[in-house]
């Protein structure tokens, strides 16, 4: 076997392993996906403006396409095909990309998305407990109740909805059957703030999370196009 051909069948076989724990990374993450969807009842957003941007659609969103590429890595690796390793590369190269801009909008964008957060989240109020919303008023019960605060800014964020002084049952620190009328039994945190500071202590996780993440897409890039330029040499070479 010629040292080509060797070097060919060793990135092969690490292409192979890698994209098939991809792929089955993006079925666990799938899997996630539709366990909220049937245990959650599609878990919604608390957002106005993206209704459908749920846990749960996310999840089997980004499962389905880590899926996708992971599958066309594998069939690539396994078939030798150029044009299979080629469309992984660009694909994975175009995620990476978006990834990369959508961080820097961010950091460049915080203020004006942390005051345009908050501004749909009291939009999302609007919605809380009518007919056909039942997924986002769960999420809010879930999120107060979780975090033990009330409202977006504060509990009087509750008050714009019927114009009285009242507030969800999960804004109570105990329930009982005034408790939604009786400021002293309110939980009196904000809920963008305590949702925010809960993501700045566990940001140290995140960033592990999203460095994994940075690392298995730049292997995934170096692994493929080190077997196309191997592939397409051993084709130069047999011709």
């Amino acid at each position: 076997m010629s040292t080509s051909r060797s070097c060919l069948l060793c990135i092969k076989i690490k292409m192979f392993i890698f994209n098939l724990i991809f792929w089955l990374g993006g079925c666990g993450i799938l899997g996630v996906g539709i366990w909220l969807a049937v245990t959650q009842g599609k878990f919604a957003t608390l957002s106005y403006s993206f209704p459908s941007l749920s846990a749960a659609s996310v999840f089997m969103v980004i499962g389905s396409m880590i899926m996708v590429i992971g599958f066309l890595g594998c069939l690539g690796a396994v078939t030798e095909n150029r044009c299979l390793l080629l469309t992984f590369f660009i694909l994975l190269l175009l995620i990476f990309l978006l990834e990369i801009v959508g961080m820097l909008m961010v950091i460049i964008y915080r203020d004006e998305l942390d005051s345009y957060a908050q501004e749909d989240l009291k939009k999302g109020l609007r919605m809380f407990g009518k007919e056909g919303h039942v997924e986002l008023t769960n999420a809010w019960n879930m999120v107060q109740t979780m975090f033990r605060c009330c409202g977006v800014k504060n509990y009087t964020d509750w008050f714009q909805l019927k114009n009285e002084t009242e507030v969800p049952d999960s804004c109570c620190l105990e329930y009982s059957p005034i408790c939604h009328t009786d400021p002293s039994t309110w939980w009196k945190e904000p809920c963008y703030k305590k949702v925010k500071y809960w993501l700045g202590e566990n940001i140290s996780a995140l960033g592990a999370f999203a460095i994994c993440i940075v690392v298995i897409q730049v292997l995934g890039l170096v692994f493929s196009m080190l077997m196309y330029c191997q592939v397409l040499r051993a084709e130069k070479y047999y011709e």
